[in-house]
């Protein structure tokens, strides 16, 4: 069970401490009425949750590797010197992989181009939530049974949601990515400026992993435009940070070996803040009259009674919990809410995407057999 701390409105914490001070002189038999001074309205400290922890932000690449003003040469200079003394990389190494590395014009063109218009849930669902996606995915579950349910012995994360996770990324493993990595980052870090920082840091850090796992044929790694890789479509941080050794033979292969995939992917979960047992999400019902309400961010920070002040209340049935956010979606009957939970925000660490989370969500319980196609 999660506790939180109710915060004492300021006024109450200086009264506290004022006890011990010299009582006022005695009031006046008819003093004049005082001015009402209103109450300070509440503030959000005083009424949100506190944020779910999260591990540190990744590590990007200083300006004299990504400034687009200074020469490549100079840039690639300094992203050796920068990944040699961050990770221990040999700079001979560091060279002689760059000479290899190729610039695409077809990553520029994938990142760059505007993106589609975006998708409303009624079209953005049976993207996920088709029969073919739920049958593949009963079959890969019972396929992997035992290993899949004994990391959920260990971790707490449903079997059902690892293998949605799988799912969604690569459709159970058979759509990894035709782009080598090397390639992809190369050509993100040096020549797409808006991002440069974020890809460059991940080049380095995809040394970084090589020199961990020797296994991996930095110039055969193949993934996403982005540099995404494996079943579960790893960036290299990610590899690094949270790959787990699913089997114990001394080695992290998120490319195609399950054990590897499973324990990772749950472990990626339980590091951004799984509740074991915890919900993830409630369909809700919005009140008569309610106005609209849009939270700034995914962080489910809302107590469901401030919710409910607010119109919003999850449908008879549907799991409670401590705190949420609330999603608005346009579905195929009209505008649908629900209120995402703790593991909700923890699946849109994965992909920001609330409707990739809810879609995540759903699948994993038409997965379990706990929800309807």
């Amino acid at each position: 069970m999660r506790l939180y701390v109710i915060l004492v409105p300021l006024a109450l914490a200086l009264a506290a401490c004022a006890t011990g001070a010299t009582p006022p002189p005695p009031a006046a038999a008819n003093p004049p009425p005082s001015p009402a001074v209103p109450a300070p309205p509440a503030t959000s400290a005083e009424t949100l949750l506190p944020k779910i922890p999260q591990p540190p932000e990744r590590p990007v690449a200083p300006p004299s590797v990504t400034d687009p003003a200074i020469p490549l040469a100079q840039r690639i200079d300094a992203f050796v010197d920068y990944t040699a003394q961050a990770y221990g990389v040999d700079p001979k190494v560091i060279r002689a992989t760059l000479a290899q590395a190729e610039y695409k014009q077809s990553i520029i063109d994938a990142i760059s181009r505007p993106a589609e218009k975006v998708r409303p849930w009624r079209d953005y669902r049976p993207i996920f939530m088709n029969d073919a996606r739920i049958a593949g995915g009963k079959a890969f579950y019972a396929d992997n049974r035992a290993a899949l349910d004994r990391i959920t012995a260990s971790t707490g994360v449903p079997a059902e949601y690892i293998v949605a996770i799988i799912g969604v990324e690569t459709s159970y493993g058979k759509i990894t990515g035709n782009y080598r990595v090397l390639d992809a980052l190369y050509t993100l870090a040096f020549w797409h400026p808006k991002r440069a920082p974020f890809f460059a840091g991940e080049l380095a850090q995809l040394f970084a992993l090589a020199k961990e796992e020797p296994q991996l044929d930095v110039l055969a790694l193949k993934g996403s435009y982005a540099g995404a890789m494996g079943m579960g479509q790893f960036m290299p941080s990610s590899y690094r940070n949270w790959a787990k050794d699913g089997d114990g033979d001394g080695r992290r292969d998120l490319l195609d070996h399950k054990p590897d995939v499973f324990a990772s992917i749950a472990n990626y979960f339980v590091v951004h803040g799984w509740q074991r047992g915890g919900p993830v999400v409630a369909r809700a019902a919005r009140d008569a009259g309610a106005a609209d309400f849009a939270p700034a961010d995914l962080d489910p920070v809302y107590p469901l009674p401030l919710l409910a002040q607010k119109g919003y209340r999850p449908m008879a049935g549907e799991p409670t919990a401590d705190g949420a956010t609330l999603l608005s979606l346009d579905g195929e009957a009209g505008r649908e809410y629900w209120l995402g939970y703790r593991n909700f925000y923890v699946i849109t660490r994965y992909n920001r995407s609330p409707m990739y989370a809810l879609a995540v969500h759903q699948l994993a319980q038409a997965i379990g057999g706990n929800g309807a196609p």
